[in-house]
């Protein structure tokens, strides 16, 4: 029994002369990269398959307000796109035969609540996981191709919007907001380099990512032979068209949505303060 008890003394000394000497250092941030994809969620993915993910990269630097606690601020890129080729089962999708893709640029301010206490600078505070969330804005601009040719799609009024037929349409704003909700973790290399993987779902305050939200707006808005007539109704290469004005394009009732996956790689920024003595 002494000899346990003199053990367990020998061990919590030396613990505390190793830890000793980090109570000086303070974690005050980090700033980093991120690289990894990110998948659009909407009128032409509503069972939120993830089947089409793209690329999506960004910088941020993280304020540490404790050790368990911090303030983001990070400016992202993500490219999104989605079609109704993927579909195989509804019928309905199948036949609409809509596609877009777009860039995305979106600045967020996010707080992050650590688990565990995260200091790099103290071995035994290296990793945690954790969860994030707050709000932005983005911008987006969705495009599709017909025969070869590029077309950004907010501009044709897909669904009447800038029309005389329907002058309650308005052309829709291509910046919102969005709200990322994530998890993550995070682990310190050494008392510098940091790396942490985080998924972070955004929700957003727009339905038109994929340029689709309400009901068509029918051929006849639309002068004879020009892009946005075949644009705004591609269900001719499908068979019959479907789009007569009023029926059912897409569902307004939800907002598009996306998400991104990302690893990423920080340095730290730390600061020493003299401990006071006992």
């Amino acid at each position: 029994m002494k000899k346990i008890l003199f053990s367990l003394f020998l061990f919590t000394q030396l613990s505390a002369k190793l830890f000793a000497q980090y109570d000086g250092y303070r974690h005050e941030g980090e700033f980093g990269v991120q690289l990894g994809a990110a998948h659009y969620f909407g009128d032409l993915n509503p069972d939120k398959k993830l089947n089409r993910p793209k690329i999506a990269a960004g910088v941020f630097f993280r304020k540490q307000i404790n050790n368990y606690v911090a303030i983001r601020i990070g400016a992202n890129f993500a490219q999104l796109g989605y079609s109704d080729i993927y579909e195989k089962k509804n019928e309905f999708r199948i036949r609409r035969n809509l596609s877009f893709n777009t860039n995305l640029w979106e600045m967020m301010v996010q707080g992050d609540f650590n688990f565990f206490r995260f200091n790099p600078t103290n071995p035994g505070e290296r990793f945690t996981p954790y969860i994030t969330f707050g709000a932005g804005v983005f911008n987006f601009d969705p495009y599709a191709y017909l025969d070869n040719t590029k077309y950004f799609l907010r501009p044709l009024g897909t669904e009447g919007q800038g029309s005389a037929a329907y002058p309650n349409r308005e052309l829709y704003s291509t910046t919102a907001v969005a709200f990322p909700v994530g998890v993550g973790f995070k682990y310190a290399l050494n008392d510098k380099t940091n790396i942490n993987f985080e998924v972070a779902h955004r929700f957003t305050t727009t339905d038109f990512i994929d340029d689709v939200s309400g009901t068509y707006a029918g051929l006849a808005t639309y002068p004879v032979g020009s892009a946005a007539s075949f644009l705004q109704d591609r269900s001719y290469e499908t068979g019959t068209r479907i789009g007569t004005a009023g029926s059912q394009r897409g569902f307004s009732g939800q907002r598009d949505q996306y998400i991104m996956a990302t690893i990423g790689v920080t340095f730290s920024i730390t600061s020493y303060r003299c401990p006071t003595s006992n």
